[in-house]
């Protein structure tokens, strides 16, 4: 069980910075080409938004069946970066990241037709949480490597 999770955690990742990829540069293009926010819009930020919250869910049922998330964590642990980045580093900051990424859908979704502010909320709100996420991605072990 726990290898089948792994896998789907693995794979997903590559859907969700496909997804936050498109939707960040869609937004940004109608932020700064002035266009107004529609419905089309809104759904497109879907396409960051779905595969983001899919992999949080698999990412704590992973935290809680691994080997390496929450029955490990002691002081001893925190010593070792590697252990470090699994147990408390990469949890914590995807949690803010999802966080982040459905403040910035759910701002978006009550600015259809007021402009540009719901390309704003997206651009600002998906970048910060890209960028979160690509920070604390477990580079040594991802999937190709």
């Amino acid at each position: 069980m726990y290898t089948g999770i792994q896998h789907l955690h693995s794979f997903l990742s590559y859907l969700v910075l496909l997804g936050l990829l498109i939707s960040f540069v869609a937004a940004l293009a109608g932020w700064f080409g002035n266009k107004n926010f529609g419905d089309k819009d809104r759904k497109l930020g879907l396409l960051g938004l779905i595969p983001t919250h899919l992999q949080w869910v698999i990412g704590v049922i992973l935290y809680f069946v691994s080997p390496l998330g929450m029955s490990n964590f002691s002081g001893e642990a925190m010593g070792d970066s590697v252990s470090r980045l699994y147990i408390l580093e990469h949890p914590l900051t995807m949690i803010i990241a999802v966080v982040l990424i459905t403040v910035g859908y759910a701002r978006a979704k009550r600015q259809i037709g007021a402009g540009n502010k719901g390309f704003k909320s997206i651009a600002i709100f998906y970048g910060i949480g890209l960028i979160l996420i690509l920070s604390r991605i477990p580079w040594n072990a991802w999937p190709g490597n």
